[in-house]
């Protein structure tokens, strides 16, 4: 299975602001952080508020961080919020859809992949790899 770009740059979004949780952070500085672009990553942005996983603060001096602590963000909740239906081989507009046990296989599938993602929490993620040096990686100079 493939995330979409979109879902790549939310959890990069979430990484990034657990991992600079003491302060409000700029969506510039994010794509800095990660060489990706900026108006790619305003979209995904506003969906994230919209979706109240961070709060955006506007004008001077304002910027965006989680809405709630990184261990109360569940990454399959997160992930299945950007990506929205999962039709892994076009099931739905296939003509066997009807009759065809493979579209059930596909759907329990991508349903335990969920599944596996729920047990997980963004703090989890943060911690289950090296915080120390995934904050200085994330450090624009």
């Amino acid at each position: 299975m493939r995330l979409t770009q979109f879902s790549d740059y939310a959890v990069r979004v979430v990484l990034y602001l657990a991992t600079h949780a003491d302060r409000l952070c700029s969506i510039h500085e994010i794509a800095q952080a990660y060489g990706i672009s900026q108006n790619h990553l305003m979209k995904v942005v506003s969906d994230l508020a919209g979706a109240e996983y961070i709060h955006s603060l506007r004008g001077r001096g304002g910027g965006i961080r989680l809405a709630r602590p990184a261990a109360e963000i569940n990454i399959g909740q997160l992930l299945r919020h950007t990506e929205g239906q999962i039709d892994l081989v076009g099931c739905g507009s296939c003509i066997l859809a009807p009759a065809c046990g493979m579209t059930c296989a596909l759907r329990e599938a991508v349903g335990q992949f969920f599944l596996a993602l729920d047990r997980y929490s963004l703090a989890d993620i943060i911690a289950k790899g090296r915080p120390a040096q995934l904050r200085q990686i994330l450090t624009v100079q």
